[in-house]
């Protein structure tokens, strides 16, 4: 239900996506303002004939096993904002259904009033209406588990096989216990094993809880999943984005180095690519993509994660000194107001000539008149 929801809304934002490129410039700012608002009306109508297909009827029965199976689990700081997102899901659901029972008329402003008001819940429900969904299926029972015995004997395999390099992780995620749970490939004379491994494999302390025929029998065997966290929880939606700003691709700017004449076009190209502030340049955001990545990896509280953040962030520092440097290099070769010699003179294109209209085309071969003769 809220998965094909969610599903759905995807292709709808790629078609809606589509509809509003054809409004924007080269730059991405909207010029045809008519037109985007009616693909964002049409995204709104298509979103609320999804919702009536897969979740009208089934969304209240969806949050009421969430919350069953939530009352099920073992306490954790997480889950009081898990009973928040359930209440703020039921919100939403009771919104919808309340535009879906009674639409505005038509093409009337009271009908974009109502989008413009539905719409936020819409999203809400395509990005999170899956951890209800999550939620509702933590009633799987695991197998059962190893003994103590079987636990040392495997996790000591999978420890050498791991000194060998020869551990090669599949997934990973969350149990309702608070367990990191690792399913990997354990490659042993030749032959692959499937296992699943608790704790940080960065740490001293993991231990194997499990060994499998294939990785379809693993996930019947082990805990389900949790619903993973979020790097920022009041990020935009996927599905209600702001605007993006305006941005200048690296192609055209550096086509703009190649077709410049003097270093004042150059140094314009430079300074472009190290802007700072609402209009940034290429540089800038490829700095806070870093930033942000960095930021990711130190949030995944494992040993490596923390390592990859740490390199990450070092990385970010020196593509902002790079920044720096490249907008300096820009003021320096303007100041130099030079211009490319003379004798760095353009290749004329090779273009194939055609006969002018005045010119007399070929005479035809002659036509043979002769008649054959049947014998």
């Amino acid at each position: 239900m809220a998965r094909s929801f969610r599903l759905r809304m995807a292709v709808i934002d790629r078609e809606t996506e589509s509809a509003l490129d054809a409004t924007q410039d080269r730059y991405g700012r909207t010029v045809h303002h008519r037109a985007s608002a009616i693909a964002r009306d049409r995204r709104t109508q298509s979103a609320l004939a999804t919702y009536a297909t897969h979740l009208a009827e089934q969304g209240h029965q969806l949050l009421q096993a969430a919350r069953s199976s939530l009352d099920q689990l073992p306490k954790a700081p997480h889950t009081a904002a898990w009973r928040e997102l359930l209440d703020a899901l039921a919100a939403s659901h009771a919104e919808i259904t309340r535009v879906l029972d009674h639409p505005a008329v038509p093409g009337s402003a009271g009908e974009r009033e109502q989008h413009t008001t539905v719409w936020p819940h819409l999203a809400f429900w395509a990005d999170y209406g899956s951890i209800a969904a999550d939620l509702a299926d933590q009633h799987h029972q695991p197998g059962p588990q190893l003994s103590t015995e079987d636990k040392h004997l495997w996790t000591e395999k999978a420890r050498a096989a791991r000194r060998r390099g020869e551990l090669d992780p599949i997934e990973s995620w969350y149990a309702a216990d608070g367990r990191l749970i690792t399913v990997a490939y354990l490659v042993q004379d030749d032959t692959s094993t499937v296992i699943a491994l608790a704790g940080d494999l960065d740490t001293a302390g993991w231990e194997v809880i499990g060994h499998y025929e294939h990785e379809s029998a693993a996930g019947r065997a082990l805990p389900r999943a949790v619903p993973p966290g979020v790097l920022r929880p009041d990020a935009a939606s996927r599905f209600n984005r702001p605007e993006p700003t305006p941005e200048r691709p690296v192609q055209e700017l550096l086509q703009e180095v190649i077709e410049a004449r003097t270093a004042g076009e150059v140094s314009e190209a430079l300074l472009t690519a190290a802007q700072q502030g609402y209009e940034a340049g290429p540089l800038v955001r490829l700095e806070r993509l870093l930033d942000t990545a960095a930021r990711f990896s130190y949030a995944l509280d494992t040993v490596r994660g923390q390592q990859l953040g740490a390199r990450l962030d070092a990385l970010g520092r020196q593509l902002a000194f790079l920044t720096r440097e490249v907008h300096d290099a820009a003021e320096d070769l303007a100041a130099t107001v030079g211009v490319l010699p003379p004798y760095r003179t353009p290749v004329p294109p090779r273009i194939r000539l055609r006969p002018a209209l005045s010119t007399t085309p070929p005479t035809a071969p002659p036509r043979s008149t002769a008649v054959t003769r049947r014998a």
